[in-house]
């Protein structure tokens, strides 16, 4: 796997963490529409969302993982698609470094089947996010953001970093990497 290079800037009044695509000139066609990037954790979702053009990946804010998310990322799913075209939402799916799955991914292709059901028709995808929250981690600590205020926004960043992952993929290869998950339709 190989990653573009990226221009990273942080925001520290607005904590946004915003990643554009260095080697963005030319490349393939990118599939227009918005999407809803997540990162599910145990503790925390991050949410992330791109610019119409499939270009730019942006944080949105950070929902406690457990009663009630899916019905605010509905919520944030329903808000976008009043301003938008909504494409899909992208979910991070942890790998080992060897691209096999453990229980955690196991974990999140269930959270990911239930999503795909509540959001419906709306297609979620499951793309590859090995490394992203320490990539966010990293990208936070060196912009000076420290402890409490690195782990508040953490989980969008890497949400943003999965997203961002997702179209610079499809921008360089003109197809979207990963998964759709299908949804049962009984």
């Amino acid at each position: 796997m190989s990653f573009a290079r990226h221009d990273v800037s942080f925001d520290r009044e607005s904590a946004l963490l915003l990643i554009s695509n260095a080697d963005s000139a030319g490349g393939g066609a990118v599939r227009r529409g918005t999407r809803l990037g997540l990162d599910p954790g145990d503790a925390r979702i991050g949410v992330a969302r791109s610019d119409p053009t499939g270009f730019l990946a942006t944080p949105v804010e950070t929902v406690k993982r457990g009663r009630g998310d899916l019905a605010r990322i509905g919520e944030l799913l329903a808000e976008l698609a009043e301003e938008t075209t909504v494409l899909e939402v992208v979910v991070g799916l942890p790998r080992s470094l060897r691209g096999g799955e453990g229980p955690a991914a196991a974990k999140v292709r269930d959270w990911a089947a239930e999503l795909a059901r509540t959001v419906a028709p709306t297609p979620v995808r499951l793309a590859d996010e090995r490394l992203t929250t320490v990539s966010a981690e990293a990208m936070l600590r060196d912009r000076g953001r420290s402890g409490a205020a690195r782990r508040a926004v953490v989980d969008q960043a890497a949400a943003v970093v999965i997203l961002q992952h997702v179209l610079d993929t499809e921008r360089a290869s003109g197809s979207a990497p990963g998964e759709i998950v299908e949804v049962d339709p009984t």
